[in-house]
């Protein structure tokens, strides 16, 4: 979750572990950075200015390619980059991709890349975008709506019992997603779903009573949660991505990932790891025929969480991770 706020790019940004995306990163002068979420570019413009603060000799300033699949937040990211537009180059795209992007801007390669995944202020903050539970508006999710994917209303009230107790179970690990698709079942036969106050209350009311007392969050926390993922492809796109990130990193760049919730962590921790094995061949294979080397190396055993102050100030902050791997030259070498 991006967690920078306001409706235009003057206004206070708080963008999730900024400090420590930028020390991992290390830009510098004469580097190319990818931001894969840009959002309004919070992470962009400490990496450029960050950039600009080191030694330059001779070398020309740091470039920039950002993406986001959110036309709003791109252009809020283009206000906010304004003074850096000579060298930031934006796309309206999803990270996954950002193969067509570096191609289109003729880029080999990247010298750090950043993801910030989830949804971000800008749409959860908005009741017409369809995020939150706790405000009325249409049942959307799309991050975009141009891109000809159905909202979540096409899901909630056409969706089979089958496919929405899997998508709940898979994207919220929702422990009473039965209950839940029931009540949804018995509700859109009443009438279509349409209203995200409607589909909160829902799920609210098939929890069990003793659940929602003792509930530290919105019981429909988690159903909110798997159906915006489910909509916008969320795992999907992020596979893609770090299957194909390790390539394009020029030998000893660094790729920052932030996760907001468990199934994203864990993803990027397989992914990281895979990356990073030698030998791929089958456990009792006595001789490696296989000739793999690791492309990754990873420079964070753990996630890294926010620090306190940050998570008093921001507490939307509280559960990012971050993760970081660095690329290995041939041959294994940083």
């Amino acid at each position: 979750m991006r967690t920078e706020q306001g409706n235009d790019a003057s206004t206070v940004h708080v963008t999730v572990l900024l400090k420590e995306v930028v020390q991992w990163l290390r830009p510098r002068p004469g580097g190319r950075y990818l931001d894969g979420t840009l959002g309004m570019g919070g992470h962009s413009l400490a990496l450029l200015a960050a950039a600009d603060e080191q030694p330059g000799q001779g070398r020309p300033p740091a470039e920039l390619l950002g993406l986001d699949r959110d036309d709003q937040a791109l252009e809020l990211a283009r206000q906010r980059l304004e003074k850096y537009r000579d060298r930031t180059h934006l796309f309206h795209l999803p990270f996954s991709r950002f193969e067509d992007a570096l191609d289109e801007q003729g880029w080999d390669g990247v010298d750090g890349a950043v993801l910030d995944l989830g949804v971000s202020s800008l749409q959860l903050d908005r009741a017409e975008r369809g995020f939150s539970f706790l405000e009325s508006g249409p049942l959307d999710m799309r991050m975009d709506p141009s891109d000809g994917r159905p909202p979540a209303r096409t899901l909630v009230n056409k969706g089979s019992y089958s496919d929405l107790k899997r998508i709940l179970h898979r994207y919220g690990e929702e422990p009473q997603a039965g209950r839940i698709v029931k009540a949804i079942l018995r509700a859109r036969d009443e009438a279509p779903i349409e209203d995200t106050l409607r589909l909160a209350h829902i799920v609210e009311q098939a929890y069990p009573a003793k659940w929602r007392a003792k509930a530290r969050t919105h019981p429909a926390t988690r159903t909110f949660q798997a159906l915006r993922i489910a909509v916008n492809h969320e795992l999907e796109e992020l596979e893609y991505f770090l299957e194909r990130v390790a390539a394009r990193l020029n030998p000893g760049a660094r790729v920052a990932v932030i996760s907001f919730h468990s199934l994203e962590d864990r993803a990027v921790k397989l992914a990281f790891r895979q990356a990073a094995k030698g030998c791929i061949c089958p456990p009792r294979q006595p001789i490696c025929t296989c000739g793999h080397e690791p492309e990754l190396k990873i420079l964070t055993k753990r996630p890294l969480c926010p620090e306190e102050a940050e998570a008093e100030n921001n507490p939307r902050s509280r559960s990012a991770k971050l993760r970081v791997a660095e690329r290995l030259a041939p041959g294994g070498e940083s």
